[in-house]
């Protein structure tokens, strides 16, 4: 698989400047940073929540945990995981576990924690598990234009 087409057409329209690295095959965000060789910090990991209302997406550090709590307590809202079989459904034209952080290109409410926005360059999964989306914060703040900002997570 490469790079997916939802994402390939949000960053096209919206003038994004970045690269394309590629990393071997990796199962989850910490290895995928070990694998490329870049820090933790600087990848953004995608997860991917739901209520009786709908589905939302927590972007953050692959070296933090959501508080999960806090979010609930912040939005009013009864969050939990979202199923294997939900996320594979939202997001068709990605691999498992590789969903980008561009969740509001699927129409999805997305909450970006803030500590992102104090790295000088951020990384997120393409779609699939060896491709990675390389580029400077302040292009990927403005590709996150969209989301709420927040701090909703907190380091391993």
């Amino acid at each position: 698989m490469s790079m997916s087409p939802v994402l390939e057409d949000c960053l096209r329209s919206k003038g994004t400047e970045y690269e394309v690295l590629q990393h071997p095959h990796s199962f989850n965000s910490m290895s995928t940073a070990e694998a490329a060789h870049i820090p933790g910090d600087r990848l953004a990991k995608t997860v991917v929540l739901g209520d009786e209302s709908g589905y939302v997406a927590a972007v953050l550090p692959s070296t933090h945990h959501l508080r999960l709590s806090e979010l609930r307590e912040m939005t009013g809202r009864q969050f939990a995981l979202a199923t294997e079989s939900e996320v594979r459904e939202l997001f068709k034209d990605c691999e498992f576990g590789a969903v980008p952080p561009v969740t509001m290109a699927y129409g999805m409410q997305t909450y970006l924690d803030e500590s992102l926005a104090l790295q000088p360059d951020v990384y997120f999964e393409a779609g699939d598990h060896e491709e990675l989306i390389h580029m400077r914060t302040e292009q990927f703040l403005d590709l996150m234009e969209d989301t709420t900002r927040m701090r909703c997570a907190h380091r391993m």
